[in-house]
């Protein structure tokens, strides 16, 4: 089988599937083998800042000297940007050699009378198959949605979980109250293994330490107390994180993305319950934190011009913190779409509210889930009586965008599938190199 065609195959899974319980998925990886059993699982879920979490946590492993595999969604612009080992993206050929070896397992459920596997359950299980073959050391899974009924859920033994910031997203299946949506992510809570938790909310923090003393699971939440934000630059963030074990260490993410100090701290958390032997050194977990880059959190692609995949009401909070960062960097356009099963009315209204750009440029992803421009513009214009252009097509929306912009900023927010629509666009026009 050609690469192509096993891409073709897994994008076409969800046409021809349902959601299948956590036994289909144990049973899936019971037919493998039970891929990675022996590897230490970092189990991170959350509405905000999972991928980011991973991604710190995977660099401060591998920075100590680790091996490690990184599981992580949605991606950008290929499929194997979900699956890392040891900080690189999978070959074709390994991600083709993982999918026949599922394929096959997949016939053999198959064949005994059990469904097919979701495009997700597909996914996951390719991972740990990579993991295996790899010899990881450790495995970091975020999952996909929710938590409780997540496919990465099936693994039973992680060595620490993580809850990452929650708030209201995905209601149509999660719940419609920050409490119903926290104990579905705290559903990955399992007995006697830690949970790190983002301590923000009260009415989050009752739901996930009821679980946890349900389940006899030790708590680490992540208070605001230790943390000190230092200088927020345009660059980066320095900030000051106090330790268990090492005391108060200063710390520099490189981005200009407050909200990836607090990632950080949850991912430095984790890793401080997964290093009971302190062999992670402070400098390893500085430099690991200060070394990792995320694609798409406020990602700046060209001089100026930067990409967010903020896509609900408290992302888009997150999002206008950051770019006023930039509020004396002269004049600000926003590139803007949305996926229609989000809550875009009110993330309208948190940008417009948040007052920091001077025009908008809307747009529309090319899939069917994209809400159209003229709806997006109208909108926009029932708030606000600054110049609002639609433009449908992304390629001509965002040089529509570039030539308004002058000699200010751009930036682009509101869909991670407008992240890599962009990225293919600035890619094929620019030759850059993202």
């Amino acid at each position: 089988m050609t690469y192509e065609e096993a891409v073709s195959y897994l994008l076409d899974i969800p046409k021809f599937t349902k959601k299948n319980d956590l036994n289909h998925t144990r049973r899936l990886l019971q037919n493998l083998g039970n891929p990675g059993h022996q590897m230490k699982i970092i189990h991170v879920a959350g509405t905000n800042g999972k991928g980011s979490v991973c991604a710190y946590v995977n660099s401060v492993l591998r920075t100590a000297g680790y091996s490690v595999g990184m599981f992580t969604s949605p991606h950008l612009e290929c499929v194997n940007e979900r699956f890392q080992i040891n900080g690189k993206n999978v070959e074709n050929e390994q991600l083709v050699h993982a999918f026949e070896r599922v394929d096959r397992a997949v016939s053999v459920m198959q064949r005994e009378g059990m469904p097919h596997p979701t495009f997700f359950e597909y996914l996951f299980a390719m991972a740990m198959v990579m993991f295996e073959e790899n010899h990881v050391e450790y495995g970091v899974l975020e999952t996909g949605l929710g938590g409780r009924l997540d496919a990465t859920n099936a693994i039973k033994d992680p060595a620490v979980t993580v809850i990452t910031s929650i708030s209201l997203d995905h209601m149509e299946w999660l719940g419609s109250t920050i409490e119903e949506i926290a104990a579905e992510k705290a559903g990955i809570i399992k007995a006697g293994v830690p949970v790190v938790y983002d301590a923000a909310k009260d009415a989050v923090n009752r739901v996930v330490e009821r679980q946890a003393v349900k389940m006899g699971a030790p708590t680490r939440p992540v208070h605001d107390e230790i943390i000190t934000k230092l200088l927020n630059t345009d660059k980066t963030v320095d900030f000051s994180y106090c330790s268990r074990y090492y005391g108060c260490i200063g710390m520099t993410v490189h981005s200009a993305a407050a909200y990836q100090v607090r990632n950080a701290v949850l991912a430095l958390q984790a890793l401080e319950v997964l290093d009971t032997g302190h062999e992670i050194s402070r400098e390893a977990m500085q430099q690991g934190i200060s070394n990792m880059r995320w694609p798409g959190r406020m990602e700046e692609v060209l001089p100026d011009v930067y990409l967010d995949g903020a896509h609900n009401v408290d992302g888009i909070c997150g999002f206008a913190e950051t770019v006023r960062v930039f509020q004396e960097r002269g004049p600000k356009v926003l590139l803007f779409s949305a996926v229609k099963e989000k809550q875009y009315p009110q993330m309208i209204q948190t940008i417009i509210e948040a007052d920091l750009f001077d025009s908008y440029v809307i747009t529309q992803l090319s899939s069917g889930r994209g809400v159209p421009s003229d709806e997006l513009k109208r909108i926009f214009e029932e708030r606000t009586s600054k110049k609002v252009t639609a433009v449908p097509d992304m390629e001509q929306a965002f040089q529509t965008a570039i030539e308004r912009t002058g000699d200010g900023m751009l930036f682009c927010a509101g869909s991670l599938y407008l992240v890599g629509e962009l990225k293919e666009v600035i890619r094929r026009r620019y030759n850059a190199e993202l």
